[in-house]
């Protein structure tokens, strides 16, 4: 056995099985064997490579048992004369294997091989070479100095920055997303140490393997897709804590005496003062627009406040009381900043008008309130009105501010027409097309670059283009636009937002290749691979594959979650203020009454998606009602995936109100 390919997965199904596809297209010609260890997964993975990966070795943990001792469970039980640890989400071009043997066959002393990595927009990334982390390369990764001098030899040499990306070249550290080892190295120098549970594993295995008389390299000469590396979240407290932890156990094992202790003290340093950082930068991120907002609303109704007073209500003396000042109005603006939030105002992105919009229903709110109140509560209805202006301007003009501060990312852009490339053939830019209108996308233009050789004629003030013998009218699907080889130039014509290639049709090599020149353009990439009903893009990676549910709308997003809770809420209170006359009229009270309370206490929603359906969703509570309840079971299965797509991506606090009342309506005694 030649080499041994081995893959820890942890609930990511969607690129677990566009890794495996891609291995094995890499492993022509060479004598592998493939493993794939499960920490735990609950996403169904396992079922997968079972079903669509059957030569695919198996090794199924109950717990997560860290990286480190899901790879040796592995290495134990492998053959190869070579081993090669791989991240699940990864993509390896057809050569890499074999370009990674050959390495080897011409450098015997190589103890071990990482790889040329670019994210899922080509971006190269610079952990694919790294240096060993001293206390000095530590402290200035940690504290920062290493991303702000990227190739500076001093203060980049965490990820050795001074050498070129493009050439072959010895480094200290592996990756531990693409990482070749010799098996008699590993028998002599040992496996991953399993006190490392995640992160600084590869670090301390490549010091091994050089204290072990072997060199590390890094190859050029092939490349893959790491999509993790691009969104890794690195600059969180929790990333700088664990790696802090990771490299103490390095010092501990491999320094003495002072050495370590001048480490750790240097560590130690780093992390206080990077989650100093860290911490203010959060609050103000968290909290930041809250406070001013806050802030700058009390300060101006207080002036109102004073002048009203003095002005109007107690020109003759008196003033308000200190109630009134102190409570009354941090309650209006209380309330204002609530139904504010209620409608997406501290959420990014937001419309323009989500502010006056909250403020205004906040507004009315106080004005029902104010009636309702008796005489000596009532403190001054203009000073709610002006209150609500002052308050508005002041909550528009602070978002203002921060969209222009963050350089233009705080409000939505004006919906314009969204602008799909699908690059393949005419049977996969078909399937493209179904999943991106599935996901709710029905007007987007999608504009077809074939691979193969096409014909192209355009008649003259007409919208067709010939195909072959296929005429596509519609130029809002599958147009044939251009060639393979103009696709940069059509890139400029039609700037769209996003470039989808189908990977059963091109090479990882060609679509990598492709990449680098299309990151000018600042467009999103993707990849639909083959027979299968996802996309995978740069940036899937948090929702783990989608069944194109990368345009964020509906469930997907905080505001639409908070009304779904709202009206769980709202429905509950209604059936259980009601109960009474529930125990007359439905035929299962005691279900409605238990189920009310589940739904009030967030165990469950009243209407939540189907079961099992392999897409990948928003964490909501498991329904009472499931979204294809009323279909057959044969075309529930069949449509499970669509429907609660489509339910998550269109929802509407009125959808779910209608689904209640007809499943009710099914048990009423009348």
């Amino acid at each position: 056995m030649e080499l041994s390919i081995i893959i820890v997965n942890y609930n990511v199904r969607y690129f677990l099985e566009q890794c495996l596809r891609s291995v094995d297209a890499a492993v022509q010609g060479i004598e592998a064997e493939i493993f794939v260890v499960d920490n735990a997964s609950t996403d169904g993975s396992m079922e997968m490579v079972a079903s669509q990966f059957p030569h695919v070795h198996r090794i199924v943990n109950a717990d997560n048992v860290g990286f480190s001792k899901a790879n040796n469970q592995a290495i134990r039980v492998s053959k190869g004369k070579y081993v090669l640890l791989l991240n699940p989400d990864t993509l390896v071009q057809e050569d890499t294997f074999s370009a990674s043997l050959a390495f080897f066959a011409a450098n015997p002393q190589a103890g071990g091989l990482g790889i040329k990595m670019v994210d899922g927009r080509g971006n190269y990334l610079p952990e694919s070479k790294r240096g060993f982390p001293s206390p000095w390369v530590a402290f200035c990764k940690i504290i920062g100095l290493t991303a702000m001098f990227p190739n500076n030899r001093i203060l980049a040499r965490y990820y050795m920055g001074h050498l070129s990306n493009k050439e072959n070249c010895e480094v200290d550290v592996l990756a531990g997303a693409y990482m070749m080892i010799p098996r008699k190295v590993l028998d002599e120098v040992g496996l991953l140490d399993e006190d490392f549970f995640m992160y600084g594993e590869d670090i301390d295995l490549s010091y091994r393997i050089q204290k072990g008389g072997y060199t590390n390299h890094y190859l050029a000469d092939s490349q893959i897709i790491h999509y993790k590396g691009e969104s890794t979240k690195k600059g969180s407290l929790n990333y700088v804590y664990v790696f802090y932890k990771a490299m103490a156990i390095f010092a501990r094992k491999h320094f003495t005496g002072s050495k370590a202790g001048f480490y750790v003290l240097f560590i130690q340093m780093g992390i206080f003062l990077r989650g100093l950082l860290a911490g203010l930068s959060r609050i103000i991120k968290k909290l930041g627009l809250f406070l001013l907002d806050g802030g700058l609303a009390f300060s101006g109704l207080y002036y109102m406040k004073t002048y009203w007073e003095r002005n109007h209500r107690f020109v003759e003396g008196g003033e308000y009381p200190d109630v009134f000042t102190y409570y009354i109005i941090p309650s209006y603006i209380l309330l204002w900043m609530l139904t504010t939030y209620l409608q997406g105002g501290y959420d990014k992105p937001m419309k323009k008008t989500t502010a006056i919009r909250g403020v205004a229903i906040g507004t009315v709110i106080l004005l029902i309130a104010y009636a309702l109140l008796s005489e000596s509560w009532r403190f001054s209805r203009a000073l709610i009105l002006l209150g609500a202006v002052w308050t508005a301007f002041v909550f528009t003009v602070n978002r203002l501010f921060f969209d222009w501060f963050s350089g233009g990312k705080f409000f939505q852009k004006p919906d314009a027409e969204k602008r799909f490339f699908v690059v393949g053939n005419s049977e996969e830019a078909k399937r493209t097309t179904n999943i991106i209108r599935e996901g709710g996308l029905p007007n987007a233009f999608i504009g077809w670059i074939p691979v193969e050789e096409i014909s192209l004629q355009k008649g003259r003030g007409s919208d067709e283009v010939a195909v072959g013998s296929e005429v596509m009218a519609d130029k809002k699907v599958n147009t044939a636009i251009g060639r393979w080889e103009d696709l940069e130039d059509l890139m400029s014509v039609y700037r769209p937002n996003e470039i989808i290639f189908c990977s059963k049709d091109l090479s990882v090599e060609e679509i990598i290749n492709r990449m680098d020149g299309l990151m000018r353009f600042g467009v999103e990439i993707k990849i639909l691979p083959p027979d299968a009903h996802f996309i995978i893009g740069s940036n899937s990676i948090h929702q783990q594959g989608d069944l194109y549910a990368r345009e964020v709308r509906g469930l997907f997003l905080p505001l639409y979650r908070r009304q779904k809770r709202m009206f769980d809420v709202f429905a509950s209170l209604i059936l259980l203020l009601f109960f009474p006359v529930t125990l007359l009229l439905f035929k299962q009270p005691v279900f409605i009454l238990k189920s009310a309370l589940r739904v009030l206490f967030k165990k469950n929603t009243w209407v939540g998606f189907s079961s099992n359906s392999g897409a990948s969703l928003p964490a909501i509570p498991p329904g009472i009602f499931e979204v294809g309840d009323e279909l057959s079971s044969v075309n529930k299965n069949h449509l499970r995936s669509n429907l609660n797509l489509l339910y998550a991506a269109r929802y509407h606090w009125r959808e779910d109100a209608e689904f209640l009342w007809r499943k009710l309506r099914s048990i009423l005694l009348i």
